[in-house]
């Protein structure tokens, strides 16, 4: 991993390309940002509406996050805009039909936060299936003390059935792992995905009515909005466990909710949430799900990855017209 950004033609210093910076970033990438361009942070601004109203004009290029993104009022207010470069895999938070009506680039960071992201996915299926939190929390109230050798029995996982929501870099990285725990692996999307080795489920229920494990790692975005609802949990059934690592929309929280209730279905790992960073009460206090704030790409390795990848996409977009990783 370099330690600095690639050297790419610098803007002239006496007709600096003006970049609007939506959210905080990575400290490191904030500071390529402004040692390359005029940055300007929207989240300075009092009010934003008006300060785009007044300074939009000036802005060529947009620096933001998936967490943030961009939206098609954003976009109209800054008829210049020529690039919008995003920290993070997920768009469903940019307006990508606003951007492409106007013909406006917009990078991303695939590929760099595949391995990480499958990682977390492991570490909450075995998080899950094995009970680990929730026996790190006996240790630690005093109950292996108080009562040896009563901690419930977790689930097996080699060996088990893994189902996996979508089989783009991520799903398939997913897979790869899997096979370590010689785990029977099936999938499921919108279409087969050429040369993929593994059984593919036309039907989202009868994968999950097949499935030990349910891992998500579909794109989020209207079109998979609730894609995981109640019927599908009601196939999962009440040995099945559900792992989501792609978005928080993805998955009826609510059906959720009352599916571990009502214990029809054995537990759940959670990266992501439909309103984060606000996790619903109900499931703070359930021992059979494990939640992360979405950490799934937060290693220093990865981070300084997709960073890079950000800046990357930026200089070479005004160097040379192209992105590396282009939506």
């Amino acid at each position: 991993m370099p330690n600095d950004s690639p050297e790419r033609p610098a803007p002239s210093a006496s007709n600096p390309l003006h970049i609007l910076q939506i959210g905080r970033l990575l400290p490191v990438l904030e500071n390529w940002l402004r040692e390359r361009y005029a940055v300007e942070s929207l989240d300075d601004a009092p009010d934003p509406a008006a300060f785009l109203a007044e300074r939009g004009a000036r802005f060529a290029g947009v620096a933001t996050s998936a967490f943030r993104g961009i939206s098609a009022g954003q976009i109209a207010a800054m008829p210049n805009l020529r690039a919008v470069s995003c920290f993070g895999v997920g768009l469903d938070k940019v307006d990508l039909d606003a951007a492409s009506a106007r013909g406006i680039a917009v990078g991303y960071t695939p590929s760099v936060l595949d391995d990480c992201v499958a990682d977390t996915a492991f570490a909450l299926l075995l998080d899950v299936a094995r009970a680990t939190p929730e026996a790190d929390r006996y240790v630690r109230s005093g109950g292996w003390t108080q009562n040896p050798g009563v901690f419930h029995l977790g689930r097996k996982v080699s060996g088990a059935r893994l189902g996996i929501v979508g089989l783009g870099r991520i799903g398939k990285t997913i897979a790869r792992r899997a096979l370590g725990f010689e785990m029977d692996i099936r999938y499921h999307a919108r279409h087969p995905v050429a040369e993929a080795p593994w059984r593919y489920e036309s039907s989202l229920a009868e994968l999950a009515r097949w499935a030990d494990f349910l891992v998500a790692i579909t794109a989020g975005g209207p079109g998979t909005r609730h894609l995981i609802d109640a019927a599908v949990l009601d196939a999962l059934g009440p040995r099945g466990f559900l792992i989501n690592v792609s978005r928080g929309s993805v998955v009826d929280e609510q059906a959720l909710v009352r599916a571990l209730a009502e214990k029809k279905i054995a537990g759940a790992g959670l990266d992501v949430f439909e309103n984060e960073p606000h996790v619903p009460a109900e499931l703070l206090g359930m021992d059979n799900v494990v939640l992360l704030p979405h950490i799934g790409s937060a290693t220093e390795e990865t981070r300084l990855a997709m960073a890079q990848r950000t800046i990357d996409n930026l200089d070479l977009f005004f160097a040379e017209g192209r992105m590396i990783s282009q939506a």
